[in-house]
Formats: C-alpha cells, sequence, structure tokens
C-alpha cells in the first residue's frame, strides 16, 4: 500500500464536476473530523455495551477472543474502501462507487440497501442508550416502554441537531471521539486497578464459557444454526462497521482524496486495539456470571460494582454522551446517502430529497424524513421480544451484504477505477481483496441461524417496498438508470 500525492489539496476538492456535479456542501471537515466520523460511527462503546451481554448468553467471556479476528478481517474490507474513496471521493460512497464501476441499476440496489441499514442501525444505537445505559445512569428499571419513548426522544434530539448544523454536529463528534477514548481507556484502567485493589478480578474469566455449555462450543453449527464460539463473532461484527461513513461526507470534507482514505482504515485500527483491551478488563472484573448473563446492562453493573455509584456514573455520563455521537453520526450519514440518491432523481420524492438548505447548508427535507423512518423503524422492532437483539443482528447483517457486493463488484469493474489522488493498495491489492471476501462470507454464514428470522424478514420488506420504486423507474423514467452523470453534464440541484 502506498499514499500518492498527485494534485495539490485545493485542487482535488474541485472535482466534482468531472463526475458531473457541482459543490452543493460547505467543505468544513478536515482530517481529525474526518477520522472522528468513521471512529465514532464505530463506538466501540455502543458496540461493546450493546452486544457484551448477549455474548455472555451466546459464547459466554471466552467469545470476546473472536474480536481480533473481526478488526482484522474489517480491517482488510476498510482498505478496499480507501482505495476507491481515494478515487471517487463522492456522498453516497458504495451507491456512487458500484453506479460507476458497473452500471446505476446495481448502484441503486446496493444504495437501497446501504439506506435500509442506516435507519436500523440508528435505532439499534440510541436503543442501546435506553437499555443498557440509562436504566443503571437514573436508577430505573427497564421496561420496553420506557426504553422505547427514552430512544424516540434521542432521535428528535439527533434529527434537530443535523437539521440546522453540520459543523455544530462534527463539533459535538469530535469532542465524543475525546470523551470515548478517555472514557473507555479510563475505565479500562480503574476497572483493573480498583478491581485488584479491591480484589474483585477473576483472570479465570479470560476463558471461561460461563453459562454457556462446553458440548460442541466450537462447533461451526448445521445448515440452520450456529455454533457458540461462530455466534460471538458478532460481538465485533456489529461493533467494527461504519468506517465507510467517512467517505459518505467526502464532498464535505477537504482533501478527500487523502484525507477520507486514512481516516477508515485507522478508525478500525485504533477502535480495535482500544476495544480488545476494554474486553478484557471487562472479563476480569466480570462478578458472577449467572447474573450478569440475565442483566439488561451487563456492563453498566461491572463498572458500578467496582467502582461504586459515583465513580460508576461519571463514567457512564461519558459512555452515553459517545453512544449519543455515534447515533447523530450515523443519522447523518442516512441522510448524506439519501440526499446523494435524490440528486440523482433516484430517490422516491427526490424533488423536496435533493434540496440544500442555504441558510443552514444541510439537506432539511432528508433529515426529517430519516427521523420519520427511524420513528416506524423503532415502533415495529419495540413490540417485539429480544429487541436489542434483532436490532442489532439486522444492523450487523445489511452492512456485510454491502461489503461482499462493493468487494465483488471492485473485482469485476476494478480496471474502470479513475487514477489514483491519495491511496493505492499496489502489490497488496490480490492479497487484501481475498481476504475480504473469506472474512466476509464467513460473517454471513452465521445468519443462517433460525434465531435471525426477524432480521431477516425486515430486510426482505424493505427490500421489496424499494423494488417497487425500482420497477416504476424502469418502467416510467428509463433514462434515469441508463448511467451515472459525467463531466460536462452538471447536475441541476433546486
Amino acid at each position: 500500500m502506498s499514499v500518492t500525492d498527485n494534485r495539490p489539496g485545493e485542487e482535488a476538492e474541485q472535482t466534482l464536476g468531472q463526475y458531473g456535479y457541482q459543490q452543493e456542501f460547505r467543505r468544513e471537515l478536515k482530517r481529525f473530523a474526518s477520522f472522528a466520523v468513521g471512529f465514532s460511527f464505530i463506538s466501540i462503546t455502543t458496540g461493546i455495551f450493546s452486544t457484551y451481554g448477549s455474548v455472555l448468553n451466546w459464547g459466554g467471556p471466552l467469545g470476546i477472543w473472536t474480536w481480533p479476528f473481526v478488526v482484522v478481517g474489517q480491517l482488510f474490507v476498510s482498505l478496499v474502501f480507501a482505495a476507491l474513496a481515494s478515487r471517487m471521493p463522492l456522498a453516497g460512497y458504495s451507491y456512487q462507487w458500484v453506479s460507476r464501476l458497473v452500471n446505476p441499476k446495481v448502484g441503486w440496489l446496493v444504495g437501497w440497501i446501504s439506506f435500509m441499514f442506516l435507519t436500523v442501525v440508528i435505532v439499534s444505537v440510541d436503543y442501546s442508550i435506553a437499555q443498557t445505559v440509562l436504566p443503571s445512569l437514573f436508577n430505573y428499571t427497564e421496561t420496553p416502554q420506557n426504553a422505547w419513548l427514552a430512544t424516540a426522544i434521542i432521535i428528535v434530539i439527533q434529527m434537530v441537531l443535523i437539521m440546522f448544523s453540520t459543523f455544530l454536529s462534527t463539533r459535538i463528534n469530535n469532542a465524543a471521539v475525546g470523551t470515548e477514548v478517555v472514557g473507555i481507556l479510563g475505565l479500562t484502567i480503574l476497572l483493573i486497578v480498583v478491581g485488584a485493589a479491591r480484589g474483585l478480578l477473576h483472570p479465570e474469566h479470560l476463558f471461561s464459557m460461563g453459562v454457556v455449555s462446553s458440548k460442541g462450543y466450537f462447533n461451526l453449527g448445521g445448515l440452520t444454526s450456529t455454533g457458540p464460539f461462530m455466534f460471538s463473532f458478532l460481538l465485533g461484527a456489529y461493533t467494527i462497521v461504519g468506517f465507510e461513513s467517512a467517505a459518505n461526507l467526502a464532498e464535505e470534507t477537504q482533501d478527500a482524496h487523502r484525507v477520507v482514505p486514512f481516516a477508515m482504515w485507522s478508525a478500525v485500527v485504533l477502535s480495535g486495539i482500544v476495544g480488545f483491551v476494554f474486553l478484557i478488563a471487562l472479563n476480569l472484573a466480570s462478578g458472577d456470571l449467572k447474573a450478569l448473563s440475565s442483566s439488561a446492562t451487563p456492563v453498566a453493573n461491572i463498572v458500578t460494582e467496582t467502582l461504586g455509584t459515583v465513580i460508576g456514573d461519571i463514567f457512564l455520563v461519558l459512555v452515553t454522551f459517545s453512544i449519543f455521537a455515534c447515533g447523530m453520526v450515523i443519522y447523518m450519514t442516512a441522510t448524506r446517502l439519501t440526499w446523494a440518491m435524490s440528486r440523482d432523481q433516484r430517490f422516491p420524492g427526490y424533488q423536496v430529497f435533493r434540496r440544500i438548505n442555504r441558510g443552514t447548508g444541510t439537506p432539511i427535507a432528508t433529515t426529517l424524513l430519516s427521523g420519520i423512518l427511524c420513528e416506524v423503524v423503532l415502533a415495529i422492532f419495540a413490540n417485539q421480544t429480544n429487541t436489542l437483539t434483532n436490532l442489532f443482528s439486522a444492523s450487523t447483517m445489511l452492512p456485510a451484504i454491502i461489503y461482499l457486493a462493493t468487494v465483488i463488484l471492485y473485482i469485476y469493474a476494478r480496471r474502470k477505477l479513475p487514477q489514483t489522488h491519495g491511496f493505492n493498495l499496489g502489490v497488496f491489492e490480490w492479497p487484501i481483496i481475498i481476504l475480504s471476501l473469506v472474512w466476509l462470507l464467513f460473517e454471513l454464514a452465521i445468519f443462517r441461524d433460525a434465531s435471525f428470522a426477524s432480521p431477516w424478514l425486515y430486510c426482505v420488506v424493505l427490500f421489496a417496498i424499494g423494488l417497487i420504486w425500482f420497477v416504476w423507474m424502469l418502467v416510467a423514467q428509463p433514462e434515469v438508470l441508463r448511467k451515472a452523470p459525467q463531466e460536462g453534464e452538471i447536475s441541476e440541484v433546486s
């Protein structure tokens, strides 16, 4: 891999014309802000607080050792995406890349799956605040009703912030990167130090199966079932996603050809290292594994039981802020994808959703739409049993499908890629591609288990709704899906 510097940053910012677009957004994001977008979308805090309890039931504490394998697999995927982002720094990421590498029809299908993913993952992240943190922080019993209400309020707050200022939203996100790193590293150190001083550490838990039976533990499972250890890969698979969100804000990023690729792969590396150290600390400080496995707030319980209520609550406030910022970044990413598809007249109601408000510099209509759809998805999932598990399962399955499709199509059409201006895989290209494919096929194999029926149903229903619009475009507006905008065909945005 190598970084090249073929053109000045100022010139790189003015390349939208060759893709048939005008500059609509303000380029306000710099290197750290771009990295912060990817890092906050990944949000190890969100992922671990959401899934640690499930992993205790799926594979026990031993399940955390799947984490390094996931990080390495996703790092390979992020490098492929970095190569694409360097060459085509456009809002809409996979939708845009596939549209131009293959054709707009295939690109639209990938874009719609991305839209489905972003909508459900916003809900899953915000719901994790309501279920896994707030009950412990404010000392109340979590119920489906109060979790639903709290999540709905969080979505509205995020919607208002994003609607009126990208600058303010990214400033909040930048601060959240600091609180996440400080919070997680601080928690890790304190859990180990205080736990050791109080005699609360359990080194044997690092390799314990907890409440999970050892019989068939490493079995890969059957046609419609997954083995315990394989199930545990969802801990990292749910968490280490969204690094590509930095690419979705490429049209708002300065020197995007170089900045965005670095932001994506570096976010995966830092998240992987910090997250794994935190998981080891949680295993060491875990007490009654049976009680933790049945708790809705196992991570919060470990923190408060080890550090005490006051210090524990201080850290839980930092955790809440970090998870909130994660949801907000995902929300912002969703609005940019919807806007990008609307700009090309390929989203229902595109006449409204392609508009950028000149006062705020944000797509207000798409922000409102995302908020409304999130509330609808919340209402659907909130009435199910195992709400959070179903939400994060759907949020893990969909990006795996997107990543696999993008990598396969990268292989098919990589010779069509524009010249690189910031990042190049070089001689490592084929090894990275092959390892990406191996990892993604393995990850998707987890979802053959029958327990994922609800997430699969969500995917099928939403995809079917999208296909209705897709068929209508093929019949009524075939020219829209004929080719992507090119240089000299500037897209008009009203």
